[in-house]
């Protein structure tokens, strides 16, 4: 398999909800293979299906220091949060060259399709419970950036397309 390239924000796929995953197939699979191997080539923490152009619900994510520990998900839902917060500097592939720090929960549990097509629940903290929570903003056609002020998410879209015009 190899990296697929990532949408450009504003793409429209970015802002629009993915569809469920009926089955694991190997078609799916080979989809997740892709998107492990675009994750690793940003380098990044994870990434949703939507932001390599495919709308359903597929997540991976991998926040191990020796990585080839991605965890492959099929229409993940978050079934509970912590209520303390953990703040990250975010980004994404989709909108290159600016970040920003977004709170989220610092522990959520999540359920999902596993790649053996079965139904999971696993818990994540820290680094990874940030980058689920991340890849299934994405699969809601929400980014990062939703979650800042109005102010500072004007400013962060500004700067980006001041970047993206410079070139």
């Amino acid at each position: 398999m190899s990296p697929r390239p990532c949408l450009q924000y504003p793409h429209p796929m970015l802002r629009t909800p993915a569809g469920d995953v009926a089955a694991i197939t190997d078609d799916i699979r080979a989809i997740w293979r892709d998107m492990v191997d675009t994750m690793e080539a940003m380098p990044g923490y994870g990434l949703a299906a939507v932001q390599i152009g495919v709308p359903l619900r597929l997540a991976v994510v991998d926040c191990s220091e020796e990585r080839g520990q991605a965890v492959l998900m099929a229409n993940p839902e978050v079934l509970h949060e912590s209520v303390q917060p953990r703040v990250h500097e975010e980004a994404s592939p989709n909108l290159p060259g600016v970040s920003a720090p977004v709170s989220r929960p610092r522990a959520v549990t999540v359920r999902f399709l596993n790649a053996a097509g079965e139904v999971e629940a696993r818990d994540f903290v820290g680094l990874w419970a940030t980058s689920v929570q991340h890849q299934i903003d994405h699969l809601a056609g929400r980014m990062y950036f939703d979650r800042l002020s109005p102010l500072k998410r004007r400013m962060l879209l500004a700067k980006a397309e001041k970047q993206r015009k410079r070139g």
